[in-house]
């Protein structure tokens, strides 16, 4: 069966197709997967127990093998899939999400076998590389691999000779994948340039009609995209392309612990704060380098409370207000989303400002940067949706999990304002 189908796959890369921007117009179905039903045998087979779960899955698996789309839960975020060896499913992708042709997409395996499908015939795995699928796979880690191009086509790989691969670890994300029997290519479930999903509401809002059927799994744990890595440079240093739900600290943790030779353990460099490439900024090899992202449809401001340049002079929490009521407000009551750590001394200085009406959107402590990842999506969409007229995000460190949702907050803010938080 396997061998029949990976005959039928070959000859549908035969007859490719370049994006479309014709729309697909669907009844968008939404089914339930309880993940706690799913468990996997030796081989990586899954197993399930609820009969609802696995009739949806199968359900999903039979449309991705037809050619469609399909969102489901990741660790990470929601994923928007279809068949990423197929180039006329994948352009379904682009179609939906109103997403450039130069964005490539990633491709998630559910096994080291279908892995090995998509990489060039004798090509070996690096060190490195299988150091770090020892540690982070599955999880929300993504790896640069040499792409085989006469599987993957290059729709997917945004005419690159690499392509970016990973393993999910949420249950439903790895068992669909599993059941269709070929990689799925999921960017997150999203209209081009929005805030990613973490819960099947959120999906459901922005894509209804856009994709064939949802599978909701429930919030996502991570709450971010996954760190994307290319380890493929002659100098053997380990390149972040983009921060996401496996930590800087992580990478260099999980090296230290197998590489008996400290001087021989490579340096993990992080795009744009350690390392730039405007080649690759150019043309990208991995989603979320060259596009703004992230952005949800009423302005962000990012209030900056580190120590500035030299040139910039921070202004105190009422002055910031004072000028965004009289340059925002039009004569009406303004409705700010505030997304500050609930521990945050700029949470007080904030809400006793009574000339407007505050929506927060706490995110944990700030010893906490997971939570604050976590939540960090799914904030934007609850109070866009909540019809505020601005949101204001208070910075983390660039610590952990603090990296990444600086990367986002960065992208998604229209403006940053540096402020004194020991000022009234």
């Amino acid at each position: 069966m396997q061998s029949l189908r990976r005959f039928v796959f070959s000859l549908r890369r035969q007859f490719s197709f370049f994006p479309t921007t014709r729309k697909m117009a669907y009844s968008t179905e939404v089914l339930r997967c309880e993940a706690s039903s799913i468990s996997f045998d030796a081989a990586g087979k899954p197993v399930i127990s609820s009969q609802e779960t696995s009739a949806a899955l199968l359900r999903a698996a039979r449309l991705l093998n037809d050619n469609e789309t399909v969102a489901f839960p990741t660790e990470t975020v929601y994923g928007l899939g279809a068949d990423a060896l197929d180039a006329a499913a994948s352009s379904k992708i682009f179609a939906a999400k109103g997403r450039p042709p130069d964005n490539p997409l990633i491709a998630h395996v559910s096994s080291r076998e279908m892995l090995q499908r998509l990489l060039p015939v004798a090509y070996t795995i690096p060190p490195i590389y299988e150091i770090l699928m020892r540690h982070f796979w599955p999880g929300p880690l993504t790896l640069l691999f040499p792409s085989n191009p006469d599987v993957v086509p290059s729709l997917v790989t945004a005419n690159q000779s690499t392509v970016a691969i990973r393993m999910p670890s949420h249950p439903v994300a790895r068992a669909l994948i599993a059941l269709a029997d070929t990689a799925v290519a999921a960017p997150s479930a999203n209209s081009s340039g929005r805030p990613s999903p973490t819960r099947a509401e959120h999906v459901l809002k922005d894509m209804n009609g856009k994709v064939a059927l949802i599978l909701d799994g429930g919030p996502c744990d991570v709450g971010l995209e996954s760190t994307v890595v290319d380890g493929l440079h002659d100098d053997g240093n380990l390149r972040v392309l983009r921060p996401g739900g496996v930590t800087v600290e992580g990478i260099e943790s999980a090296l230290r612990a197998e590489m008996e030779d400290s001087a021989a353990i490579p340096r993990v460099l992080v795009h744009r704060r350690d390392f730039r490439d405007e080649a690759m900024e150019r043309a990208p090899t991995t989603p979320g380098m060259k596009y703004r992202h992230y952005s949800p449809t009423v302005p962000v401001v990012l209030l900056k409370t580190s120590t500035p340049s030299s040139t910039t002079q921070p202004q105190s929490a009422q002055a910031f207000l004072d000028s965004v009521v009289r340059e925002r407000s039009s004569g009406k009551r303004m409705r700010i989303g505030l997304m500050v750590p609930s521990d945050s001394p700029l949470l007080a200085k904030m809400t006793a400002f009574d000339g407007v009406e505050w929506v927060p959107h706490l995110l944990g402590r700030l010893s906490e940067p997971g939570i604050s990842a976590q939540r960090l999506f799914d904030g934007l969409l609850t109070l866009d949706n909540a019809g505020v007229d601005l949101i204001v995000v208070e910075e983390i460190k660039e610590e952990n999990e603090g990296l990444a949702f600086m990367n986002r907050v960065s992208k998604a803010a229209g403006e940053i304002i540096w402020i004194d938080s020991s000022q009234p």
